[in-house]
């Protein structure tokens, strides 16, 4: 789903806005406890009830899911690093907003709250649990919101007839749910393979890339990073291949082309999308005039 930013960059910032609190604080073990520790931070508009459905999503699948949810009157987003600012595929579809809120790392002034938070509701009921429970391997389970056991009818109460063959349609299958449930579409970290350090950086820093210091292991494919929110998998080139003798220039690009293309594959039959990013203009034209059908996009991140 694509949410569109709701929130202008750069405002002044008033006398009482208060900056968000650092990241950079030690994380409970359980990914769980720690988004909803991050979440609690942040004002909501319905006591943090979806924080809690989707805590132990992946941070960036969360923020993207919940970011309606957020009390937009009383937070600011800005981009000091200017990362959120690149044109590319998946950051700019989400939205600045999202795209710093999402990001595994948020640098200080990147998030700024006006007024004191008070942790949600149904955040607080949450962490309440955990607290009890005194171990965090151990999951905290949401708090019940609407669903409530059987009720017997009251008297004034009339019984709901049941439904009949004619107003029962059978549940229409949704197509990438079924794709995620398959064990090898679900991602799995990797090391990453050789030792290019260039590479390495380049494929860390892509925008919301929740898979840093790893490769994205999908359908029996590697990937260099993933961008969960936008369901995105990213193959990157760090070769200078303009750079090369014609005939070697030839062989490489016919190569990436055919490795795009199959990996593009891959990664459709699993519901995802799919780019490549590469450093120079002149590649990026050179891969768009063989393969149109290609996305390829220029990581001006990596120099």
């Amino acid at each position: 789903m694509r949410l569109r930013a709701c929130i202008a960059l750069l405002l002044f910032l008033s006398a009482c806005a208060t900056s968000a609190p650092s990241l950079k604080e030690p994380a409970a073990r359980n990914p769980r406890i720690a988004n909803l520790q991050r979440a609690a931070k942040l004002p909501w508009t319905e006591g943090g009830r979806c924080v809690v459905r989707e805590a132990s999503q992946p941070w960036p699948v969360l923020a993207e899911r919940c970011f309606q949810a957020l009390d937009h009157d009383r937070i600011r987003f800005n981009d000091p690093t200017g990362r959120c600012a690149v044109a590319s595929a998946g950051a700019a579809a989400l939205g600045i907003g999202l795209c710093v809120l999402a990001a595994p790392e948020i640098v200080v002034g990147a998030v700024v709250v006006v007024g004191v938070v008070v942790v949600g509701v149904a955040i607080k009921e949450a962490l309440d649990a955990y607290e009890l429970r005194g171990s965090s391997s151990e999951e905290v389970e949401p708090a019940p919101q609407t669903k409530s056991g059987p009720q017997a009818p009251s008297a004034n109460q009339k019984p709901k007839p049941e439904p009949s063959g004619q107003d029962w349609f059978p549940p229409v299958p949704t197509e990438p749910r079924e794709r995620e449930r398959r064990p090898e579409c679900v991602p799995k970290r990797v090391p990453p393979k050789g030792g290019n350090a260039l590479h390495n950086w380049c494929a860390d820093n892509v925008p919301l890339n929740a898979f840093r210091g790893a490769n994205a292991l999908v359908n029996g494919k590697a990937y260099d990073a993933l961008q969960p929110a936008a369901r995105m998998l990213w193959e990157v080139k760090t070769t200078a291949i303009e750079t090369y003798s014609p005939f070697v220039q030839r062989t490489e690009l016919q190569k990436q082309v055919e490795e795009g293309r199959r990996e593009r594959d891959l990664a459709a039959a699993c519901g995802y999308d799919f780019v490549i990013g590469v450093r120079t203009e002149a590649h990026r034209q050179m891969l768009k005039n063989a393969a149109p059908d290609l996305k390829v996009v220029l990581m001006t991140w990596c120099k």
